[in-house]
């Protein structure tokens, strides 16, 4: 479990934070109604992400314009080959699409959606999700925003559970979800639309158990029957509300799960979503403390994870005791928060008491009072503090390592070009007063270097057909055939049913042929790799080239991701769960998830070896090509020289401004360079955020009063 900072730590220990005052009523102010109050109250009363993410997303923007202009400057200067070019371009793709997702996890009557409404949508004056006492999140929700798309609510109806399709199959045919229209600037008519992710349906139990949301062997699990005997269901299987509010706008996403239930019958959720976020707040009742389904879902779902997780301890303010002093409330707190890390086996430090609902009635009516009284200022500072500099790292650890193969890619091409010029330069000034017979002899020698330059093509010739069949042998082990066969075996194994006393073994025996496989592909560059290193240093002192072969393929990662997958899938195979988990629906479904996230897995691998290739490839074809190129400029220049008196002090005053302008290239390039580097490194700088007062208010339509435009 990682901890956050010890600053943010500080923030949250209550035996060293000052006495908080008696925790308000929540009745005291109506979440529902609407507030006004003025600007530098809301500016007060804004969550403490806004600059965070302002400031991240702004050093983002001007990355990516950076990278541009030295992109812009290496293809004028005639130095962005195809692969320093598809370097940049993926760099830029990165930053431009860098999300940081937050997913919420609580079984229901948790509050969850009450703390979702309290940190983001606040500004609105009123509740935007629903929270509602009782099951109000009926399935997952995501919060995002695409500006290449309208504001809407893309809703997958629950029938498509019949269907074995996974959800990331759904995604790509938005015909079949049901869409409405959001109007941001409509905050009534905006709540009342998101009011649709609690339908629910009646239908009969057959119904339930087809669709996967009824089990005999669970009954506790079931969805309440009626006096006709239906039972309720959600009537949709997934939301996504794409909508234009700051953070969301600034790269936020926002998964809002629903109960135990979802969570275990949804294979996309666990397998999916959940390890995809950054971050998980997993919100438990104060009132209940961590009960057996919480800690079903923390253990199954959570703790060991990977993920960031912290843990709110919310609705603090029904252990308000009005017999009990403001000390004895405040340590009836602390006991439960001590008593939930003991029980989740955490720090306490993760664990942050909140009243979600007496933040949101403060923040509405702009009581800063209330608002630190219910201490979700404290839960922001920490997801502030530890969150947005872990994506800032990783970023800038991504685009130092892209541009410094971007700077060294184009620094030996410019040395080359300088050291061709330099023999030119000699050659050229070795014939100032010298005969024509002179000139005559230094043709003979180009025409013997052009020789030799063709004895050294067909030894490129003789490397390119070995590397390529070395190559080949790297890549088969990652091709999809090796995929669908190490399946196809499982499948065999299993027969009809995933589920049973053989799977777990079975599944491990998959996982640790496919490891193989990717185990086979790395020893393989690894040869590619010492083959090349010597024909490089070869080539080197024989024909001049300066080569230098890029950093082998890390297939690490990729064989890590399938241990994460096998930890992670291989849950599901115990026999609790087999007996669960056995219906033809999930079974088909669980099936497909894994299928797709282990063909992403080797193509992505398999893209790595490609590019390593290609890296190697181009930059020999490069070295070649301006080889080739000089020897050409040399002959022309004996040539002209020989027939025209006068022709040498020109052609060499040309070859020495030439020469002078590739020092000015690497110069500006190392500049550039150097400056985008640094600037990543340093990270979001106070001052790339918005000013207070200036850019980060929220206007209650849903954009900032400064940013909407640029945002």
């Amino acid at each position: 479990m990682r901890h956050i900072s010890a600053r943010a730590a500080n923030a949250v220990d209550f035996q060293r934070a000052p006495p908080i005052p008696l925790l308000a009523s929540p009745s005291t102010v109506t979440p529902n109604a609407p507030h006004a109050p003025p600007v530098e109250r809301q500016l007060a009363m804004q969550t403490s992400l806004v600059p965070g993410l302002d400031a991240l997303a702004d050093w983002r923007l001007a990355l990516e314009r950076e990278l541009k202009a030295l992109e812009r400057f290496l293809l004028d200067s005639d130095l962005l080959d195809p692969a320093a070019a598809a370097t940049s371009r993926a760099l830029r793709q990165r930053l431009a699409s860098d999300k940081l997702v937050v997913a919420f996890v609580a079984e229901f009557s948790r509050g969850k959606s009450e703390l979702i409404n309290a940190i983001f949508f606040a500004d609105a004056g009123r509740r935007i999700l629903p929270a509602t006492p009782g099951r109000t999140t009926m399935c997952p929700v995501e919060l995002s925003w695409d500006e290449l798309e309208l504001p809407t609510l893309d809703l997958l109806p629950i029938d498509t559970r019949r269907d074995p399709a996974s959800l990331a199959d759904w995604r790509a045919q938005r015909e079949r979800w049901k869409r409405a229209s959001l109007d941001p600037s409509d905050t009534p008519g905006l709540a009342k639309a998101l009011q649709e992710v609690t339908a629910t349906r009646l239908v009969s139990v057959d119904d339930a158990r087809s669709l996967g949301l009824w089990s005999v062997e669970h009954p506790a699990d079931n969805p309440p029957a009626q006096a006709d005997g239906r039972v309720e269901i959600p009537a949709w299987r997934h939301a996504i509300i794409n909508y234009p509010h700051p953070l969301l706008r600034r790269g936020l996403v926002v998964v809002d799960t629903p109960g135990l239930n979802a969570i275990g019958t949804e294979p996309e959720l666990t397998l999916g979503l959940l390890p995809s976020a950054h971050a998980a707040l997993f919100v438990l009742g104060a009132d209940t403390g961590v009960t057996r389904s919480d800690l079903d879902i923390w253990t199954n779902h959570l703790g060991g994870n990977g993920l960031s997780s912290f843990v709110v301890l919310n609705k603090v303010d029904t252990l308000a005791d009005p017999l009990a002093t403001p000390a004895e409330r405040l340590q009836a707190i602390e006991r439960q928060c001590v008593e939930t890390a003991i029980t989740l086996r955490i720090s306490r430090e993760r664990v942050f008491p909140v009243s979600a609902r007496q933040a949101l009635a403060a923040r509405m009516s702009g009581d800063q009072l209330g608002l630190q009284e219910s201490r979700l200022p404290l839960l922001e500072q920490a997801l502030n503090a530890e969150l947005l500099p872990q994506r800032q790292q990783v970023l800038a650890t991504a685009l130092i390592s892209g541009v410094q193969s971007l700077q060294e890619h184009a620094t030996r091409r410019l040395r080359d070009q300088r050291r061709a010029n330099a023999e030119q330069m000699l050659e050229l000034r070795g014939l100032r007063g010298k005969s024509g017979g002179r000139v005559g002899q230094m043709l003979a020698r180009v025409q013997a270097d052009v020789t030799e330059f063709e004895r050294c093509a067909a030894r490129l010739a003789a490397l390119r057909a070995v590397h390529l069949r070395m190559l080949r042998e790297a890549v088969r082990a990652l091709e999809s055939d090796r995929l669908r066969e190490a399946v196809a075996n499982l499948q065999a194994a299993l027969g009809n049913s995933w589920f049973n006393l053989r799977a777990r073994s079975a599944f491990a025996n998959l996982c640790s042929t496919l490891i193989g496989q990717i185990d086979k592909a790395a020893h393989q560059c690894a040869e590619i790799d010492q083959m090349l290193q010597a024909s490089f240093r070869q080539l080197n002192t024989e024909f001049g080239f300066t080569l230098a072969l890029p950093p082998a393929p890390d297939l690490a990662p990729f064989r890590e991701e399938l241990k994460l997958i096998e930890r992670g899938y291989g849950r599901y195979f115990s026999v609790t769960r087999a007996i669960r988990m056995n219906g033809p629906a999930f079974s088909e479904q669980f099936q497909r998830m894994l299928m797709s996230k282990l063909r992403v897995i080797f193509e992505n691998a398999s893209t790595e070896v490609e590019a390593w290739n290609q890296a190697a490839s181009q930059q020999i074809d490069g070295q070649f090509r301006d080889r080739k190129r000089a020897l050409r400029r040399r002959r022309d220049t004996l040539e002209r020289i020989q027939q025209a008196t006068g022709e040498l002090e020109n052609r060499l005053a040309e070859v020495e401004n030439q020469d002078a302008r590739l020092m000015e290239i690497i110069d500006r390039a190392h500049q550039q360079a150097m400056a985008l580097r640094a600037h990543a490194e340093v990270g979001p700088q106070a001052g790339e955020a918005a000013a207070p007062g200036t850019g980060a208010l929220i206007r209650s339509d849903g954009f900032s009063t400064a940013r909407a435009g640029r945002a």
